[in-house]
């Protein structure tokens, strides 16, 4: 095999692995969201009051999330002065994980 090409493979895996996100991670998220976010998202990440469906955020978008949070949306008031980043990171990793355990 090229080196270039197993440097390449080994950068991508690398990548790959880095943006999984870890069970510590994720339980670290599911406490921050119980705390702070479930009392308007529900439980469940559904509001039926009309809060944003959690398990429907783009998995894609992690940026859109974390400025989402930290700052604010429409409603929601901005939780970048109550949280650190390490937890805004958590709750991503919560909330891209709930599907697998909350489904579409």
């Amino acid at each position: 095999m090229d080196l270039r090409v197993a440097a390449g493979l080994i950068l991508v895996c690398g990548a790959a692995a880095a943006q999984a996100p870890q069970p510590e991670q994720i339980q670290r998220g599911a406490a921050v969201y119980e705390r702070n976010c479930s009392p308007c998202h529900g439980a469940r990440m559904q509001d039926p009051q009309g809060a944003f469906d959690l398990r429907k955020f783009p998995h894609d978008e992690r940026e859109r999330f974390i400025n989402s949070v930290a700052r604010g949306k429409n409603q929601m008031p901005p939780w970048g002065g109550v949280l650190k980043p390490e937890d805004i990171d958590a709750l991503w990793a919560y909330v891209i994980s709930a599907e697998s355990v909350y489904g579409h």
